[in-house]
C-alpha cells in the first residue's frame, strides 16, 4: 500500500531519481534558476528548501549532510588545468563549482531572516515536442538581489 507516500516517482527508480533530483538542486545553486518540466520542478523545491534550511544552521554536520544530500564532496575537490596555477584553479572551482561552499557561503546568509518559501515555480506553458507542461524554478531573491540570467 503506499499510504502516506507522497514523492512523485517521475518514471525513474529511487537511486536514479534521487540523483537526478540532487543534481537539479546543484544546478540551482550554480545558475540560480532553472528549467524544467513541471513536475520535476515540484519534486525538486522540497529539496532545495531543505539544503537552504542546512545552509542556515552553517555547522560542519549541516554541510556533510547538504554534501552526501547533493553527492558531491564536503571538502574542496577540483580538477584542475596544468596550465594555470594550482591556488588560482582552486579559488576559481571553489567560487564556481562548488555548491557547498556557494550554497553555504552566498545563498543561505541571504535568507537567515526568512522562515522558509526561499523558491519560487514560474509555469511557462508546454513544451513544443512532447506537450508537456515547464517551468522555472528559481530562487525568491534574498536582499533584493536580481538573479544572472542563467537560461
Amino acid at each position: 500500500m503506499r499510504h502516506l507516500k507522497r514523492n512523485a516517482k517521475l518514471g525513474r527508480k529511487g537511486d536514479h531519481r534521487n540523483a537526478m533530483l540532487a543534481n537539479m538542486v546543484c544546478s540551482l545553486i550554480k545558475k540560480k534558476r532553472i528549467t524544467t518540466t513541471l513536475a520535476k520542478a515540484k519534486a525538486a523545491k522540497p529539496v532545495a528548501e531543505k539544503m537552504i534550511t542546512l545552509g542556515k544552521k552553517n555547522t560542519i554536520h549541516a554541510r556533510r549532510l547538504a554534501a552526501a544530500r547533493l553527492k558531491t564532496s564536503a571538502r574542496t575537490y577540483f580538477r584542475g588545468k596544468p596550465t594555470l596555477k594550482g591556488k588560482d584553479v582552486r579559488e576559481k572551482w571553489r567560487n564556481e563549482e562548488d555548491v557547498v561552499h556557494i550554497l553555504f557561503d552566498e545563498i543561505a546568509p541571504g535568507f537567515k531572516d526568512r522562515k522558509g518559501g526561499y523558491t519560487r515555480i514560474i509555469k511557462l506553458g508546454r513544451r513544443r515536442g512532447d506537450a508537456a507542461e515547464t517551468a522555472i524554478l528559481e530562487w525568491v531573491e534574498a536582499d533584493g538581489q536580481e538573479p544572472e540570467d542563467a537560461e
